[in-house]
């Protein structure tokens, strides 16, 4: 079960350990700290795009999974007051982070222990401006998480120019990330995949992030934080991301497990 352990190099910090694998870090003292490189990268969509509306826009962000709450944790210090739904179904994941690395007491923060796609259907239409998917069941991401008919979901509740992000896994050739982001591409006019070099070359399993609009996506500067980053992303958009998934269907309710993350050791970029 995903627990939370202290981070001996980093005073104060946690990580978010399951079956040995650390899943996500946070420094609750400082939020802006993103030690992970896949957490880098959701934020710069997130500081791209919703974040960089007026500051008198009341905006309303939806994260399907917690862990330690790293990303609704810097969205509002880069934002504060900004609402913020978590859905996590482990309750005793919520009560160790809530124990340990609490949120501050005037929070716009709400965590709901719920499973992701249930708590989504249960938000009404035109609810978010952002969804960010960053959910593991043990080491895969749940199907019901995956699949057109969750990205339908998605559709009906997002308002205008919102933004799903998503933190996905996947070793080359991609069969089911390909699979993931047809769906992605079926609901959104525009999508953006990025991975490390060497998980795109097939060297090792790892993180793919997914970012999609039915607004404008800042493609290039995207990109370009990307290639800045201490381990370099590479980032795909437009054509070639319509290239990259070839013939491959979108996941459905019915469809395959994703793969799983490698037992031991801290894989994520």
């Amino acid at each position: 079960m995903p627990h939370l352990q202290a981070d001996p190099f980093h005073r104060g910090a946690f990580q978010v350990v399951a079956d040995g694998t650390a899943q996500s870090w946070v420094n609750p003292a400082n939020p802006l700290d993103l030690q992970y490189e896949y957490v880098q990268r959701v934020c710069e969509a997130l500081g791209a795009t919703v974040l960089q509306r007026p500051r008198d826009e009341r905006l309303r962000l939806v994260h399907l999974g917690g862990g330690g709450l790293t990303i609704p944790r810097w969205v509002e210090a880069k934002r504060p007051h900004t609402a913020q739904v978590v859905c996590e179904p482990d309750a005793d994941l919520v009560d160790e982070v809530r124990r340990l690395i609490p949120l501050p007491r005037h929070t716009s923060i709400r965590i709901r222990v719920v499973d992701g796609r249930a708590g989504l259907e249960e938000m009404p239409p035109d609810y978010f401006d952002a969804l960010v998917l960053d959910a593991f069941d043990g080491p895969r991401v749940p199907p019901s998480l995956a699949s057109v008919e969750f990205l339908a979901e998605v559709a009906a509740r997002q308002r205008a120019r919102a933004v799903f992000v998503a933190n996905v896994a996947d070793r080359a050739p991609f069969a089911w990330g390909r699979r993931f982001v047809a769906g992605v591409r079926d609901t959104f006019r525009q999508v953006m995949v990025s991975a490390e070099s060497p998980v795109w070359k097939g060297r090792r399993f790892g993180n793919l992030v997914v970012v999609a609009s039915n607004g404008v996506l800042p493609a290039t500067e995207l990109s370009r934080l990307a290639a800045r980053a201490a381990f370099p992303y590479r980032a795909m958009a437009g054509r070639d991301v319509v290239t990259w998934i070839g013939d491959a269907a979108p996941l459905t309710d019915a469809a395959p497990v994703s793969p799983a993350i490698p037992k031991k050791g801290t894989w994520f970029s």
